[in-house]
């Protein structure tokens, strides 16, 4: 059990999407983490700068189409989180942290609740 608030963590995650703040959804991971996204095949990106070329040009995206919180649960290892973009094209995130209270692993894969072409995760 982890002394810090893993679900907080993830609604930080989420309102720094909304707001398409950049270096604060940064600053929530590891300097070292990983994002594994299988929406479009399988992509990988790992550090800071890494993940800052990944989320760049999606957060303007999603401010502007819309980002909704559809399902946020904890799970054994870290925290489950499902979301939409312009209130449908439904994307799952899981998140994995550090002992520190950061995210070192995030992995997204299209919702199996919606059939669509791809994701904007």
């Amino acid at each position: 059990m982890s002394d810090f608030d893993q679900m907080g963590i993830v609604v930080d995650w989420v309102d720094a999407c909304r707001r398409g703040d950049l270096a604060a959804l940064l600053d929530l991971y590891t300097d070292d983490a990983e994002l594994e996204c299988t929406c479009n095949g399988m992509q990988r990106y790992r550090g800071r700068r890494e993940l800052e070329s990944y989320w760049g040009p999606r957060l303007s995206g999603f401010s502007s189409a819309g980002f909704g919180l559809e399902e946020i649960k904890p799970t054994p290892h870290g925290v489950d989180l499902e979301y939409s973009i312009a209130g449908s094209l439904r994307i799952r995130a899981s998140f994995r942290f550090s002992a520190e209270g950061k995210i070192y692993s995030t992995l997204c894969t299209p919702s199996r609740q919606n059939s669509h072409d791809g994701c904007a995760c």
